[in-house]
């Protein structure tokens, strides 16, 4: 499967980022002493990986829906 031009930035520029500063993010709050990735970094690679991989998508989110009412 073929990453999107957005994909592939994020990739290049986090790995460029871990080079450089042994960290992809710039405020130290975002992520843990020691992590190279915030939390959200994290999570985007993995997903980035997965669509890689050629996985399956993860559940979309669905919005709750009303149950009906048993009088």
């Amino acid at each position: 499967m073929k990453l999107s031009d957005w994909e592939g930035e994020f990739l290049t520029e986090v790995g460029d980022r871990v080079k450089t500063y042994g960290r992809a993010f710039g405020d130290p709050e975002k992520g843990a002493p020691g992590e190279a990735l915030s939390a959200l970094q994290a999570v985007k690679l993995k997903e980035i990986a997965a669509k890689a991989k050629g996985e399956k998508k993860p559940l979309q989110r669905k919005p709750f829906r009303r149950k009906d009412r048993e009088d």
